[in-house]
């Protein structure tokens, strides 16, 4: 199947939401955004006059975890983490019943309040929802400081607020104090009964420890070492072990000096024993018989061997040797006798360490017992005392003071002013929401508004020319003159037909619309005029038979006319009236009888048609809505050419698409579509079409036309092929 011309023409557009298209929407429904927004100003304005007046009271209290004001006895014991927690648990705190229930009954607020709302009496727990819903609590940024905020209504209870206030700050603190007193308090207690069980514990233990010393025979202390005999056995074998290792350690020493010392030769032996043994009487010997030689050697150069000086010191060198030899020789006697000494005694500590071994491992077995009480007894001492030192320390905690907990900052005081309502706030909020709901519902009406909006909505979805543009309040053009704004309109509308049409013998038009009300009367009327003032022989057909109106816009009868004609009642020159425009006739449509509804599908009618083409230059046929009368499918079918109406913004798309399609199925030649009730000032996207023309070539062409039509005859003939570029024939 081939595209039709108008498909070709005018491909289906993609449909892209520009900036302006959403301006033009708020433009269009202006009227709504502004009922909407004074609406919603309105009723904030009014709201915020009549709401009672609010005021608040503010106590700023400081919040920590349970620390004393001093450190304990055990040091800070106490957790200084950082718990994200801690501040939204303290918030729950305040608002508990636990806190508010004590804050309602100081402050008797539920006899105030029952008596202040008009009721005969309140329970606590609706005065706790009442209480609740009035306070606020909020914490300082990057502190452990909350503030608790408390509303009232009406200035004379502003005081009211602040003592509420003060009192929630206050009770809470001390529910605070309280909770860590009775904890403290039952841990002590706790701490009491298990030091009661301790000790009945510790006495058992002892009565076993004692029984088990009795009946294995241990004494308590050791006289040696002082410990209990528990462990006798075990010091005294470690005791004896270290004799044996020290006795060991003496007689190597001492056996490896004698062996050194006897294989040395007499003087080494002399020279070594000073060091490795020393004796006071060896040194004495030694350093006498170093005198001695020192003496003889003074001698020797002046006296000879045999002076009695020098036998004499020759007899004390010889003695002293002598005696210098006993001494050596008695030292070693006398390391071989401690050599020996060592050994025995290394001997008889290796008897008693193996004896005290074999006694040790017979009694581990036996002393077993005892020992395991005796640790067990030990134990329970050490638990006892350490419980006994908690207990203690928990009572000192207990009269620590524990102010810093919760410490009031700022007071709540009674308000200045009120905080509620905030008229600017309201206010603004008001204008803010108008502005925004307003142009929300403007939208929303125009989603669900699916009538024809703008040029490219005609042709995306009839595939047809827009050929004219109408603007609003467009009256008669005979009465307003050529040189009306509107005119420029069907002047333009008058231009697009005679290039639009096919054949240049199309000469008959008629125009169409959906429904009623679409202004295609006016439409003709007018467009005939623009005609008529162009130059051409015009002849209008009022065909709406069942409602015509054009015999109005003339102020005159319509008593005669197209159906007389058709019933051959009157002559065509009988029916056919004259207006005040020379070159424009006119024909009423007359009463219809009821017997005659179908008179317009008659051969006479097609007769017409024929007859007038022939007398005018056009002829332009006025018709009924073509979705309720067949009227107007019938002169589609007849006439040359078809124009069809569409009034802004009335009837949806799809009755506009249906109208079209009546057209060309019964053969009609539409020529394009025609918007009417265009609103310029609200959508500027149509000001062109006649702004735009007016304000550049309305003058001339009016004055053009106006000479024209006071020349008349053929001067004004002449004009009108001009400008028509040959295509009207005249006639006559």
């Amino acid at each position: 199947m081939e595209a039709s011309p108008a498909n070709q023409l005018f491909p289906p557009a993609e449909s892209k939401l520009h900036f302006l298209d959403y301006w033009r929407i708020i433009r269009v429904r202006k009227s709504v955004v502004l009922l909407f927004f004074l609406l919603m100003v309105l009723t904030a304005a009014f709201v915020t006059y009549f709401l009672p007046e609010t005021y608040s009271s503010t106590v700023r209290i400081e919040v920590d975890k349970d620390t004393p004001d001093v450190e304990t006895l055990q040091g800070r014991n106490f957790s200084t983490s950082f718990d994200p927690f801690f501040v939204q648990t303290q918030f729950e705190l305040l608002q508990s019943k636990t806190v508010l229930y004590k804050v309602i009954q100081k402050l008797t607020l539920n006899e105030r309040w029952a008596k202040r709302f008009g009721f005969e009496r309140l329970r606590t727990d609706e005065t706790f929802l009442l209480l609740k819903r009035q306070m606020r609590l909020s914490q300082t940024r990057s502190t452990s400081l909350i503030e608790i905020t408390v509303r009232v209504q009406g200035e004379e209870n502003k005081q009211e607020a602040a003592d509420i206030a003060n009192e929630i700050a206050r009770t809470y603190r001390d529910y605070r104090l309280d909770q860590r007193t009775e904890m403290t308090t039952r841990g002590i207690k706790a701490f009491r009964d298990e030091l009661a069980v301790t000790d009945l514990s510790l006495q058992a233990t002892q009565a076993v420890v004692e029984g088990l010393r009795k009946d294995l025979e241990v004494s308590e202390i050791d006289p040696m070492s002082g410990r209990s005999s528990g462990s006798l056995e075990d010091e005294t074998l470690r005791r004896m072990e270290g004799m044996r290792v020290e006795a060991g350690n003496e007689l190597v020493r001492w056996r490896e000096l004698y062996s050194k010392l006897t294989n040395m030769t007499r003087v080494e032996f002399k020279l070594a024993a000073a060091t490795a043994s020393p004796d006071a009487i060896l040194e004495d010997l030694i350093q006498r018989q170093a005198r001695a030689e020192s003496e003889r050697a003074i001698m020797d150069p002046d006296f000879s061997p045999e002076h009695p000086e020098v036998q004499k010191m020759n007899k004390l060198l010889e003695t002293l040797d002598n005696q210098i030899n006993d001494r050596l020789t008695g030292i070693l006697a006398g390391l071989k006798t401690k050599v020996d000494s060592y050994a025995a005694q290394l001997k008889q500590l290796d008897k008693d360490v193996t004896e005290a071994r074999d006694k040790n491992i017979k009694n581990a077995t036996k002393f077993r017992p005892f020992l395991q009480a005796k640790d067990d007894l030990e134990l329970a001492k050490q638990l006892k005392n350490a419980i006994s030192l908690r207990v203690s320390s928990e009572m000192v905690n207990l009269k620590m003071p524990y102010s810093s907990v919760v410490r009031i900052v700022d007071e709540a005081e009674p308000g200045i002013r009120p905080v509620s309502p905030n008229k600017v706030l309201n206010i603004s909020l008001g204008v803010v929401l108008g502005l925004i709901l307003g142009i929300g519902l403007a939208f929303f009406i125009e989603y669900l508004d699916t009538s024809v909006k703008t040029i490219d909505d005609v042709e995306r979805t009839l595939q047809a020319p827009v050929l004219g543009v109408i603007p609003t309040n467009v009256g008669c053009l005979l009465d307003e003159g050529p040189e009306n704004p509107h005119a420029e309109a069907y002047r333009v509308l008058r231009t697009n037909i005679l290039f639009s049409r096919k054949e240049e013998t199309g000469t008959t038009l008629t125009v169409v619309s959906a429904g009623a009300g679409e202004g295609k009367s006016t439409t003709l009327f007018n467009l005939a005029v623009t005609f008529a003032q162009n130059g051409n022989r015009v002849l209008v057909v009022d065909s709406d038979l069942r409602r015509p109106s054009i015999h109005k816009l003339l102020r005159i009868s319509n008593s005669i006319g197209l159906t007389n004609y058709l019933l051959k009642q009157n002559t065509l020159e009988e029916v056919i009236q004259t207006t005040p425009l020379a070159t424009l006739d006119f024909m009423p449509s007359g009463k219809l009888p009821s017997s005659s509804m179908g008179i317009l599908s008659s051969p006479r009618m097609k007769e017409l048609i024929t007859d007038l083409k022939r007398r005018y230059d056009y002829v332009f046929f006025d018709s009924p809505p073509i979705m309720g009368v067949s009227d107007a499918s019938v002169l589609a079918s007849g006439v040359d050419m078809t124009l069809q109406v569409i009034q802004y913004r009335r009837y949806p798309q799809p009755m506009t698409i249906r109208a079209k399609q009546m057209i060309e199925k019964v053969g009609g030649n539409l020529l394009g579509i025609v918007l009417n009730n265009i609103n310029m000032s609200s959508d500027a996207s149509y000001y062109y079409y006649s702004g735009y023309y007016h304000e550049y070539y309305g003058k001339n062409d009016d004055e053009q036309i106006v000479k024209s039509g006071k020349g008349g005859g053929k001067s004004g003939r002449k004009e009108g092929e001009e400008v028509a570029a040959g295509e009207i024939k005249q006639k006559y």
